[in-house]
Parts: structure tokens; sequence; C-alpha cells
């Protein structure tokens, strides 16, 4: 237990949390020396100062404690030593994520997943999800720590029976009413009315879907979260989608980036928020192009055109002055997809831990995070989340891809 707080320096911390700033100590001590590790420089020969030679330029890190600017100081203490230190950001330089699980390893989870939901009836895949999305993340690495998942299997099943009972049991009786109704105008209506409740139901399932798996993800022990508000996705979903339809998919451009910006605009890490300033009218060229090379290509051209989309969303990511980058092209994504098509259908299916591996190895592997990052000022900030839109994005078909 620390006695004082390494963040503000308040004089007493109790139960290993600050009162003041709200940080654990532990935690945050922790993460603060692994930022301090200095990159072991390469060996160089001694200089040899001469007689009334001006004393060498100061180290690196030197320069960045005189040209960072200081912290606030409160009560008129001084500074301390962490909160000097934590305003030494960690170099701009590229930095990258890495994956480390084996296909054998995950093969291994994917049996006995598939044997055990067997057994129990279908009952044991929230469990096996769980334990699926806990090897992936903890094989995923960055700055040397890897990131952990919190979820349960109990809080997808309880997750599931509610959104079950709560949207899958009213859009079922509606659907065996319009099948056993014998009037066209009712059967009309009670198939209008359900596929409009679908519809409704899908932008509820994404923000509740990232919400929960945010809200389970974790790094250095601080968690990520999500606080956009359904309603207000849900309004500007049901917009899009209709100007979208209304324009003949012109309009879908400038309908995926007000879809990104809300979703990333409103994640956080611990109290920082993510940004994203990305315009819709530039990708609309690219998507009238992809328009008319769509048939003359097969369709095949449509892949350039996510690899477009996927670089130009990531290079308008932002974290605190940190960019995101990615290097991705449109033959390399065909390649990755159509070989994971090929293997899944000659396997029958077993290669799939392969594949997800393959596929994830792939992002990280053109994905990159430009500029200086001070996350040693991170600290943690709890966002309650449920496991019910995680388990309606699933039973809707309108997964979000995350962990």
């Amino acid at each position: 237990m620390a006695a004082t707080c390494p963040r503000c320096s308040a004089p007493a911390v109790e139960r290993d949390k600050c009162a003041r700033c709200g940080v654990v100590a532990s935690v945050y001590a922790a993460a603060l020396e692994k930022m301090r590790r200095p990159p072991t420089p390469p060996s160089a020969p001694p200089v040899v100062a001469r007689a009334g030679a001006p004393p060498a330029a100061a180290p690196a890190r030197a320069v960045a404690i005189a040209s960072a600017p200081p912290r606030p100081v409160t009560n008129g203490s001084a500074p301390s030593t962490a909160a000097s230190t934590s305003a030494i950001t960690a170099p701009s330089r590229r930095r990258k994520l890495t994956f480390h699980g084996s296909g054998g390893t995950l093969f291994g989870i994917y049996v006995v997943n598939v044997l055990l939901t067997i057994a129990t009836l279908g009952w044991y895949r929230f469990w096996g999800k769980v334990r699926v999305r806990r090897f992936m993340l903890s094989q995923t690495g960055f700055e040397g720590d890897r990131f952990a998942y919190h979820g349960t299997g109990k809080e997808l099943l309880l997750g599931f029976l509610k959104a079950v009972m709560f949207v899958g049991m009213p859009i079922t009786v509606l659907g065996i009413a319009a099948e056993l109704s014998h009037d066209k105008m009712i059967h009309g209506a009670t198939r209008f009315f359900t596929s409009l409740l679908v519809f409704l139901f899908i932008p509820i399932a994404m923000v509740g879907a990232r919400r929960y798996r945010l809200s389970r993800t974790s790094w250095r022990g601080i968690r990520f979260s999500f606080r956009g508000r359904a309603s207000v996705f849900t309004k500007l979903f049901v917009a899009g989608s209709m100007l979208s339809m209304l324009t003949l998919s012109l309009y879908y451009p400038f309908f995926q980036a007000r879809q990104q910006r809300f979703m990333v605009s409103h994640s956080h890490f611990g109290r920082r928020p993510f940004r994203f300033d990305g315009r819709g009218r530039d990708l609309f060229g690219a998507y009238v192009q992809t328009l008319l090379l769509f048939l003359p290509t097969l369709g095949l051209y449509w892949f350039w055109f996510q690899a477009k989309k996927t670089r130009y969303f990531w290079e308008h990511t932002y974290f605190e002055t940190a960019r995101f980058r990615c290097s991705v092209t449109g033959r390399k994504l065909m390649n990755l997809t159509l070989g994971n098509l090929v293997v899944l259908v000659v396997t029958l299916g077993l290669a799939w831990p392969w594949v997800l591996l393959r596929s994830a190895r792939f992002a990280f592997e053109y994905l990159t995070i430009d500029g200086p990052l001070d996350l040693a000022g991170i600290v943690q900030e709890p966002q309650l989340a449920t496991a019910t839109g995680d388990a309606l994005s699933s039973l809707l078909g309108a997964d979000v891809d995350l962990a």
C-alpha cells in the first residue's frame, strides 16, 4: 500500500485508492515503472573531452524532462517525483499490436467447446464463447503487456435469456400470427411490423454489444468503456439507412463515416476518449468508382474499396496525440478473404481456429500507432454494462466484431 499517491501526491492513500484523483496506487505505480524503463541504447565508443570544451549534450531523457510542461501543483506543495516523471511521455515512435497465439491451442479449445455444447444441448456455447474471447485477448499484446477479457459465461447466458424474452418472443409471436392469418391485410401489416421491430433493434444491439465488450476488456489493469446512447445511434442508423435507400446507396459512405464517428468518439480507455475526424465525402469518389467497376470485375473490386475505407477510418482515428495508421491493400484483403473461404470449405469448417488467428495476425500486421502516448497518466473509470446487447447482436446478426 502506498503512503502517498504516485499520481497527485495526496498525503494518504487508504485501501490502495487515492481519494483525490481516484487512481489505484499499486496498478498506477506498476504501469509507471514499466513506462520508465528506457530502451537499451546501442554501445558506443567513449568520447574523450577536450580541454576547455563544453560538456556533452544531455541525454534525450533530460531533454524530455526540460521540454515537458509541468503538472499543476495543488495546496502549494512541491511536485512529486512521480508527477514529474509522468510528464515524460513515451517518445514519438511507431508502435504495433502483436499476436502470440497458436492455432493448435485454439483448436483444442474449439474441440472442447463443440463437444460440451453438444453434451449440454447448446447451453455451454456461452462459456465456450468466453473461452475463445479470453484466449484471443490474452494473446494480443501492446508495449509488452497483454490484454485481458473479464466477461463470464453466466453474463452471456443471462443476456441471451433477456434478449429472447423481450425481443425474440414478440417477434416470433408476430411471425406465427402472420403465418396463421388468412387476411392478406393483417398478414401484410404483421410482417411489416415484425420487420420494423427487427430493424429498430439492430442499432440498439450494436450499441449494447460494443458497450459490454469494451467494458470487459482491459490493458494494464485499466478497462475500456463505451458511453454512447442507444437512442442517439438509433436515430442516426434509421436516418442513414433511409437516405441510403432513397439515394440508391450513394449516401452509403456518408452513413458509414457517421457510424464510425459515433462508435469511436464515444469509446474510452480509462477516462480518456478516442477521436475520429473522418468525413464521408472523402470516400464518395472511391465508392462511385467501386459501383462502376463492380460488375466488370465480378464484384472483386469491392475488396479495394473495403481496404481504402479501412485505411481511411484508421488513419482518422486518434488516442490523445497518437494517430493510427493502416497499410492494408485490396489485393491482400482479397487474398485473405478468399483464402480463408477455401480453407474452410476444404476442411469442412475444422480449420476455423486457424482462420480466426490468421485474420487477427493480418489485422495487426498492417496496423500501427504513431505519436507520443502518455500511458502513465491514464486512470480507471468503471462503466456498468450488461450482456443483453451482446446477446441481441448475435441474435439479430448485428455483430460488432470486437474480441
